[in-house]
């Protein structure tokens, strides 16, 4: 009998160890990611087909299939497919004809895409406070940003929330500037029943894995005039004239969407009003379920705007007791991600010496971010989910 067998005949039953005996470590909780796509309609097909038909690069049926798609939903006469949302800012910029010495006017609280894009074609971010009842650029403060360089604006319409559109136009209009949505987080989203997207000269979409729609990266420009339409796509596929092949009369860049990316895109709007009401689903149950809490303050939205959620924005206050990064750290510790708010562009090293030697000051984006935490947001989230964030949530207060 081996040495490693118990004592006694095979057939001595062995006694059950006692419940003191027995280590049960408690099971850890599932984690729940602060986003996650949501990739359960045709996208692998699609994306197979691109592969079986051995379009993959940067022309194929879903390429037109998702620019012709889009645009129509966006209520625009072109869209542009493109790498991702740096490169659509980037690449409307440059159709726009900035450059080096020009002056743009950006939000600072906003990802660092927008203020970046503007340096690379050498223009300068000038950044402007944003506006508590929108958290979206205030135009009642753009007006005192323009300069004689100043070129044109650029409106972010921040985690999904519009930014107010006509007043932004209306003060664009009086000093002969031009304006970008960048709607990176507010796919058809609705400034006063009128789609992100169709607001401005032109906009920019993302289709970051972590946006409300996605490809893993991938972007969009949408824009209805027609010229500005064929500089752009005279800009993105290396410069070259779309009536002679081969022939390059400008510099032009690789800016270009693959078919195999925009065929996941098509699969991804054939579900699209599936995907945005989930988002709006799970955005209406943690509305209800921390409703009244202490300390906690909700994204506002104006009564002209239909947003699409990309994040559930709060506002950790001092009410709550503890502050935002105890929160957090809190959340971490029951297996719950989060986000903290965009750190304000105009304190960030890149950005920092320039915004103080023009003196600004934005109470409104550094209270916001100070303050700011993002939930999980996305559409595989159950009731259940939303429950375990909010109890998370609360039980941070003890």
């Amino acid at each position: 009998m081996s040495s490693l067998a118990p004592a006694g005949s095979p057939n001595t039953p062995v006694p059950a160890p006692s419940r003191a005996q027995v280590q049960t470590p408690e099971a850890t909780p599932r984690r729940i990611p602060v986003a996650a796509p949501d990739l359960s309609g045709n996208e692998e097909r699609y994306a197979v087909e691109a592969i079986r038909s051995s379009w993959i690069s940067s022309s194929g049926a879903f390429l037109d299939r998702f620019e012709r798609e889009f645009a129509a939903l966006c209520d625009s006469q072109s869209a542009l497919g493109v790498s991702n949302g740096t490169v659509a800012l980037h690449l409307a910029l440059m159709a726009l004809d900035v450059r080096p010495g020009d002056e743009v006017l950006v939000p600072s609280l906003t990802y660092i895409a927008t203020a970046n894009a503007c340096r690379y074609v050498g223009a300068e971010p000038v950044f402007v406070d944003v506006d508590p009842a929108t958290w979206c650029i205030d135009p009642a403060k753009l007006e005192a940003a323009v300069t004689r360089r100043t070129r044109g604006i650029i409106a972010v319409h921040l985690y999904g929330h519009p930014a107010d559109m006509d007043a932004i136009n209306r003060l664009a209009a009086v000093h002969g500037l031009w304006v970008i949505e960048d709607a990176a987080e507010a796919h058809f989203a609705t400034y006063k029943g009128r789609v992100a997207g169709s607001l401005a000269r032109c906009a920019t979409f993302s289709f970051y894995g972590n946006k409300i729609l996605t490809c893993g990266e991938g972007g969009a420009v949408t824009v209805s005039d027609p010229q500005l339409a064929l500089r752009m796509r005279t800009l993105r596929g290396q410069g070259v004239d779309p009536a002679r092949r081969y022939y390059f009369p400008v510099t032009g860049y690789n800016f270009r969407m693959t078919n195999l990316a925009a065929a996941i895109l098509c699969a991804q709007l054939e579900r699209r009003e599936q995907i945005v009401a989930k988002r709006r689903q799970v955005y209406a149950w943690y509305r209800e379920r921390l409703a009244g809490a202490p300390g906690v303050g909700f994204q506002p939205i104006a009564p002209w705007a239909q947003i699409t959620p990309w994040l559930m924005c709060l506002q950790i206050t001092p009410e709550f007791g503890r502050s935002r990064q105890e929160v957090m750290a809190h959340m971490e510790s029951q297996n719950i991600e989060t986000r903290p708010f965009f750190i304000p562009l105009h304190t960030l090293p890149p950005f920092r010496a320039e915004s103080r030697a023009r003196n600004e000051h934005l109470p409104v984006t550094d209270r916001l971010a100070q303050w700011g935490i993002n939930l999980p947001t996305y559409p595989g989230m159950t009731e259940g989910d939303v429950d375990r964030v909010c109890a998370a949530l609360a039980s941070a207060r003890r």
